[in-house]
């Protein structure tokens, strides 16, 4: 038996964790894919300090996955189960397009297909009609799909270190340190000293005493 690609939206708890699948609900491929792309990518920091020279860019975190594939509909009769066109894309849209009222936002998703599992919301559904009867009915069409990464907002704060340079860090000065070394045992980058400087109206950054507490902002 052929496993097919499914899509199925999620129950969300109040603090945004995927808690199941709702049973019944569920749009499944007539024909899997022939392929698809799992996108990652990482953000970097590039900000240079006026008159330094260039800095190498400097890890910032991670950008949210994607997921993307083609799907084909078929209403011609050569793929068993066919239905209209139309309700298989009104189909589709009702499980992971439609605004939901009580929700305020599309559906979060679940793709399944064999051991593969992917949470996350669609971000773009392109439809290319590719034939059509002679009064002009769709009997074809080839959708582009693409999913972004959904996890909550716990799920994320697992995630993140707590060295990252997304976060404010409070810091104790301890003898011998100075504002550059602290920024760049942050940040990895001792370039961003004025800028912690002015967030704790220091005027003059060589001046910072132990024992004393400064905040280190988040990158921008």
């Amino acid at each position: 038996m052929i496993t097919k690609l499914t899509i199925t939206p999620c129950n969300v708890d109040d603090t945004g964790t995927v808690t199941s699948v709702r049973q019944g609900e569920k749009f499944e491929v007539q024909l899997n894919p022939s392929d698809f792309k799992l996108g990652q990518g990482i953000k970097y920091s590039t900000e240079n300090v006026l008159g330094q020279p260039a800095k190498a860019p400097k890890f910032k975190g991670s950008e949210d996955e994607t997921m993307s594939f083609d799907i084909v509909l078929d209403a011609t009769g050569v793929v068993e189960d066919s239905q209209d066109i139309m309700s298989q894309i009104e189909s589709l849209n009702q499980v992971c397009y439609k605004y939901v009222g009580d929700k305020h936002q599309p559906n979060v998703v679940q793709l399944v297909w064999g051991s593969f599992k992917f949470n996350g919301r669609l971000t773009t559904m392109n439809t290319n009609f590719t034939l059509f009867k002679p009064s002009g009915e769709p009997l074809r069409a080839k959708i582009a799909l693409k999913f972004t990464n959904y996890i909550s907002v716990k799920e994320e704060a697992a995630k993140t270190k707590r060295s990252s340079p997304d976060l404010t860090h409070l810091v104790e000065v301890k003898a011998g340190d100075s504002l550059p070394l602290l920024c760049d045992r942050i940040y990895q980058n001792s370039s961003y000293y004025l800028e912690v400087a002015k967030v704790n109206g220091i005027t003059n950054f060589r001046n910072i005493k132990p024992g004393s507490r400064l905040n280190f902002p988040p990158l921008r």
